[in-house]
């Protein structure tokens, strides 16, 4: 890991860097059998949420997750990572696949939110997150989250509730952009450097707090320096998470769905929750992934 602590500030510009590894390098680098499927099967496809199906450390998985472009062109055509409505329903559609067949789930974030737009809320912007929302918090299988770049408000949260989030050294995860803070706060967007460190929104606070449960380890200049490393990374704490959820879950060929939702509901009541002398909030361990 970076040998000097990085400011919170810094860490937002290494998550919004757009050399930065996306959804769609993780799939490549690896989930091996990959088949994108479009569509929710109402309005359309929206390319800034990719969903599939694929196999990953010689099991069948579902994969969610943002994609932002890498240039102009491609961030028009992705609208910027933001998904709109009926990214939320694909979302459903591929949960609903993976319950079927008794597949784990993989998402991963990387977006500053959902689209704001009048379409999108004319569309049915708010039903369709709280819909991905429901699903996924009722999903009976497996759901690992890694939070790869930026995971900002709902459009995160959407595909995010996990059983375990897993983020990335340089990734941020808030309720609202520092930029937005500031200028609620202190009536002054320049003010986002201090709003960011203010929000506790880089992985060390959220560890701490029990939100996320593991950091997983970048190469020193970001994953962006050496994608190739950070993706092998991921892979490892991803490989590792799956294997201790199958150990607390699996029964043969599927999963205690009673006690698998019984545990993520708790989790998530947890947060929040004061404690002067705080218990370990995560099940299974709580300590930074070494590359």
């Amino acid at each position: 890991m970076h040998p000097e602590p990085r400011t919170a500030w810094e860490r937002v510009q290494l998550a919004r860097n757009p050399a930065r590894p996306k959804t769609l390098d993780y799939i490549d680098g690896l989930i091996e059998r990959w088949v994108e499927l479009h569509g929710d099967r109402a309005h359309g496809d929206d390319k800034a949420l990719v969903t599939g199906v694929g196999s990953f450390g010689g099991r069948s998985v579902v994969v969610l997750g943002h994609q932002r472009g890498s240039d102009t062109r491609e961030n028009l055509a992705r609208n910027f990572g933001m998904p709109r409505p009926e990214a939320y329903r694909k979302a459903v559609r591929m949960m609903e696949v993976a319950e079927k067949f008794v597949l784990p789930v993989i998402c991963f974030v990387d977006t500053p939110g959902a689209d704001p737009g009048m379409q999108s809320e004319e569309r049915g912007q708010a039903v369709a997150i709280a819909g991905s929302l429901y699903a996924l918090a009722n999903l009976p299988v497996p759901v690992v989250v890694v939070v790869i770049g930026e995971g900002g408000s709902g459009g995160a949260l959407a595909i995010s509730t996990g059983d375990r989030i897993l983020m990335m050294e340089n990734s941020v995860y808030s309720v609202a952009s520092p930029e937005a803070s500031a200028t609620i706060l202190w009536h002054d967007a320049t003010k986002a450097p201090e709003a960011a460190e203010k929000m506790k929104i880089t992985p060390p606070d959220l560890l701490e707090f029990g939100i996320v449960d593991r950091i997983v380890a970048e190469p020193p200049d970001g994953a962006h320096a050496d994608a190739e490393t950070a993706i092998r990374s991921v892979g490892t704490c991803i490989q590792t998470t799956l294997e201790e959820l199958d150990a607390f879950y699996r029964t043969d060929r599927s999963y205690d769905r009673d006690r698998l939702l019984t545990a993520r509901a708790e989790k998530y009541r947890r947060i929040g929750a004061w404690h002067e002398d705080r218990p370990q909030l995560t099940e299974v361990y709580s300590d930074v992934a070494e590359a």
